[in-house]
């Protein structure tokens, strides 16, 4: 009996440790990809767009606004360094140039894109269908004249690699703030659950200068912000104001009507006293 128990518990062990390994993983901050990455990535500026992305990466590997982005497996993934740890970001919240970049600079492009044209975004209201549509409403449509022009690359961290590389997110923060890297985020990475929400589109189905030229607002920081918005949580522009304004003017309508008569009768009576004196005066 005794030896049943001493081998039931050498059994058990294993089973823990790895629960307790998953267990880990899940609470931890960041989740790995498979992208481990040796030294700082060559990025090129993708034509007209303020986007970067990573010829020599064997993976769809982009920055964009301060942020690194990752497409792996229908899911989008961001970091403020350049080989992780990475967050998910939900589809909702993805910033809208990063959802604009053309086919043709995905690197592993998921078959779902194969047949698409190579020069136009991904069709992302048929991969993630009608709801996802209805909250992104009008990202495919932007002035291709007026684009954003793309945030500078942090290309201090190309010093950190190998071992050298900061793995905990605490110990980045701390390396960015001393290498002078205090660009302002705009809130376009919601999904992330510590930080901002997305900005709202604008009524006319068009997203709202917050989203649309991220990098220029940095310049023009004096401008009023639109309200945000919790992540995951966005939702159609609403048209209200709109109606509202119409119902005030339809409903002064009847008053200036109403007061054209009483302002004639004045007007009529102050004529016949005008007379009146003059005949006095006569």
């Amino acid at each position: 009996m005794r030896n049943l128990l001493v081998a039931a518990t050498v059994l058990l062990c294993p089973v823990i440790s790895v629960h307790a390994q998953v267990g880990v993983s899940i609470v931890s901050p960041g989740v790995s990809i498979g992208i481990d990455l040796p030294a700082y990535p060559t990025l090129i500026q993708v034509p007209d767009y303020p986007v970067y992305y990573a010829p020599q990466v064997d993976s769809n590997y982009f920055f964009y606004d301060g942020q690194y982005w990752v497409y792996q497996g229908d899911n989008w993934y961001t970091s403020g360094w350049y080989n992780g740890p990475w967050q998910v970001v939900l589809p909702a919240a993805v910033p809208l140039f990063i959802l604009r970049i053309p086919v043709r600079y995905y690197r592993r492009p998921p078959r779902d894109f194969r047949g698409w044209a190579t020069d136009a975004p991904p069709r992302w209201g048929q991969h993630w269908g009608p709801q996802w549509e209805t909250q992104r409403r009008g990202w495919d449509q932007w002035n291709h004249r007026d684009v954003p022009r793309p945030a500078p690359l942090p290309t201090y961290q190309q010093q950190y690699s190998g071992a050298h590389y900061p793995h905990s997110v605490a110990q980045q923060d701390t390396l960015r703030t001393q290498n002078g890297d205090d660009r302002s985020r705009t809130g376009q990475h919601s999904g992330l659950a510590n930080t901002r929400g997305e900005r709202q589109s604008g009524a006319n189905g068009h997203p709202s200068m917050q989203t649309d030229q991220a990098p220029q607002g940095r310049q023009r920081a004096q401008q009023p912000q639109p309200q945000t918005q919790p992540w995951g949580t966005m939702q159609a522009p609403r048209s209200e104001p709109a109606q509202s304004s119409h119902g005030q003017r339809t409903q002064s309508a009847p008053e200036q009507r109403g007061q054209g008569p009483r302002d004639g009768q004045q007007g009529g009576a102050d004529e016949g006293r005008d007379a009146g004196h003059g005949e006095s005066r006569r």
